[in-house]
């Protein structure tokens, strides 16, 4: 049988398939299942920076001053205050999970600053998390903004993060950049541990009916896949931590694709709204089978093997317009 086992973030994974940060993994009961269907790590669903900022400057006004916060105010929620509130839930089911499972639980943090909330980050790791994901974006929609301070936030997020933490940090970005190589390659000097590429973003429609915006393609497909495959593959071996890819991956042989391309993990959701957390067995099962199949006994035998450093025309990963389909030329 092929030997799954690899390393994300520092820590030991019985295999390559991580449950991404979702609904799906928003409660103890969502943990176990997941751990029994066999993925390698879970990713929390996302607290997001808000919740964080405006439940504690709501209640613990009279505890600080100029509205800064320490993570010792958790104490006082634990302690003092009788209310069921996120923080306080997010914190149990760190706890509980680490009691209850043995794959690495990795928290979530959706934030757009670097303001204040890096000192309740502490409390995750407190709690017992083994790693922490930020999830970092804005949307470049502001015409007088500055482009560059975009990407500064980027690296204000991972100072202000890394100087409070000592648990593995990964940072989930976005696509768009107007140099995504360079920042990436950037990112991964910084001491992170890991880079995920990409971020799923809500997708705007219009009900012309009803004449409202409305939401779309709240689930990926497998049509995605081939975005974050192209960047895994570009900079695999190009930078200095570990890459995940999320977004398009449904099934085994998209997850054999991204590793092939040197994913170190791949990260899932969607399929598994679709088709369910024991879809993962099915996955990684559909993987053993490929590497029975070709002869590879491990990981490391075969991750980036497709990818722009390895592979046999790496210029198929640069190309960016069609000609074959196209304009009818090979």
């Amino acid at each position: 049988m092929a030997n799954l086992n690899t390393e994300y973030l520092g820590l030991k994974l019985k295999n390559p398939l991580v449950a991404a940060s979702s609904g799906l993994t928003n409660s103890l009961e969502d943990v176990v299942e997941f751990e029994k269907s066999g993925v390698g790590a879970i990713v929390l669903k996302s607290l997001f920076e808000e919740e964080i900022r405006v439940e504690l400057e709501k209640d613990l006004s009279r505890m600080q001053q100029d509205s800064f916060l320490y993570p010792e105010t958790m104490d006082f929620y634990d302690d003092v205050l009788e209310v069921e509130d996120t923080l306080t839930n997010y914190l149990k089911l760190i706890t509980d999970a680490k009691k209850t499972v043995s794959v690495p639980i990795i928290a979530s943090i959706n934030c757009v600053t670097a303001e204040k909330w890096p000192y309740y980050a502490t409390t995750l790791q407190d709690a017992g998390a083994d790693a922490l994901e930020l999830n970092v974006f804005s949307l470049p929609s502001d015409l007088k903004h500055q482009p560059e301070k975009d990407e500064q936030l980027v690296f204000d997020i991972i100072d202000a993060i890394q100087d409070k933490v000592k648990i593995p940090v990964a940072l989930k970005i976005s696509y768009y950049s107007s140099n995504l190589a360079a920042l990436i390659r950037k990112i991964s000097e910084t001491h992170v541990s890991g880079v995920v590429l990409f971020n799923r973003f809500y997708s705007p429609d219009i009900d012309i009916e009803g004449l409202k915006v409305q939401a779309s393609h709240v689930y990926s497909t497998p049509e995605e896949l081939t975005l974050s495959l192209r960047w895994i593959a570009l900079m695999a071996g190009r930078v200095d931590c570990n890459l995940a890819a999320s977004t398009g991956v449904h099934d085994g042989t998209a997850l054999v694709k991204q590793l092939l391309a040197g994913a170190d993990v791949v990260q899932v959701a969607s399929a598994f709204y679709r088709q369910g957390k024991s879809h993962a067995a099915t996955m990684l099962s559909e993987l053993e089978s490929w590497m029975e199949r070709k002869g590879y006994t491990s990981l490391d035998e075969c991750r980036g093997l497709m990818s722009y450093a390895q592979v046999e025309n790496p210029a198929a990963y640069m190309r960016t317009q069609f000609m074959k389909h196209f304009a009818g030329k090979e």
